[in-house]
C-alpha cells in the first residue's frame, strides 16, 4: 500500500486537510524525482504533471505489493539529525550498534497509519536485536488546528496508534530528499554498522514470516 503526498491537483475523490497541502515554503529545493516507469505496479497513483512538495500517496494497494530495492546495498547511512517532540535532536549515526529500520511516514498518509501498529509490535518483539525508527515527514510549516505545533501533533498521533515508537521527526524532509522517496511509506533497512541492506517502498506486513527473513539479512 502506498500513499500520495499532498498535491493541489489531487482529484476530488482523494481529499486531505489544508495543512497537508501546504508546499515546502521553507526549503529552497523541491522533490524533483524521476517518475516511476510503471507506477501502477506498486499499487500507487501516477504522478501529477507538476512535482509535488512532498512524497506522493495513494490510498489503495495490497499489503505486499510494494517494491523491494537492493540497488543501494552497502551504502553508508546519511549524516542527518532527527528531532523528537521535546525538541531533542539525535544524529542517525547514534542508532548504530544493531540493525536499524527507518520508516518514513506522515499523519496524512493512510497506508502509513495503517501499518504503524505492526511496526510497533515489531519493535517490541525484536527490541534486543532491532531498532525501529518511525520518522514523520509532516512539515514544520504545516498548519495545525489542535494547537501545540507539529511536534506535539505528531507525538499525540503516534502515541494513540503506536505507543511503543518514539515520535521522531524530519520536518524539512531531508531523508525523503536523500532517499528520493516518491511515495510514502518508504522504509530503509541498515545493518549494525550503518550499511544499507535494502529499502522498501509501500506498506508491508512487518510481522510476517517473509518479513522476518528479510530482517535476518542484516546478520
Amino acid at each position: 500500500m502506498i500513499a500520495e503526498g499532498p498535491s493541489a491537483k489531487r482529484p476530488p475523490h482523494i481529499l486531505l486537510p489544508d495543512w497537508a497541502l501546504e508546499p515546502l515554503m521553507l526549503l529552497s529545493r523541491s522533490l524533483t524525482l524521476a517518475v516511476l516507469g510503471l507506477p501502477l505496479v506498486l499499487g500507487g497513483c501516477d504522478r501529477e504533471t507538476a512535482p509535488p512538495a512532498q512524497p506522493q500517496a495513494s490510498p489503495a494497494a495490497k499489503a505486499e505489493s510494494g517494491l523491494l530495492d537492493r540497488s543501494k546495498q552497502g551504502s553508508a547511512m546519511p549524516d542527518f539529525m532527527l528531532k523528537d517532540a521535546s525538541g531533542k535532536q539525535a544524529p542517525l549515526a547514534s542508532f548504530k550498534g544493531k540493525p536499524l529500520l527507518i520508516n518514513l511516514w506522515a499523519t496524512w498518509c493512510a497506508p502509513c497509519v495503517a501499518e504503524l501498529p505492526a511496526l510497533d509490535k515489531l519493535a517490541k518483539d525484536r527490541a534486543d536485536s532491532l531498532t525501529v525508527l518511525a520518522v514523520s515527514q509532516d512539515l514544520d510549516s504545516a498548519v495545525n488546528t489542535g494547537g501545540g505545533g507539529t511536534d506535539a501533533k505528531v507525538a499525540a498521533f503516534l502515541k494513540e496508534r503506536a505507543p511503543g515508537l518514539a515520535p521522531w521527526r524530519d520536518g524539512e524532509n531531508n531523508l525523503a530528499f536523500h532517499y528520493n522517496a516518491q511515495t510514502l511509506p518508504t522504509t530503509i533497512y541498515y545493518d549494525a554498522k550503518g550499511r544499507e541492506v535494502w529499502r522498501y517502498t509501500g506498506a508491508r506486513e512487518w510481522t510476517s514470516a517473509e518479513t522476518a527473513k528479510l530482517l535476518d539479512e542484516a546478520g
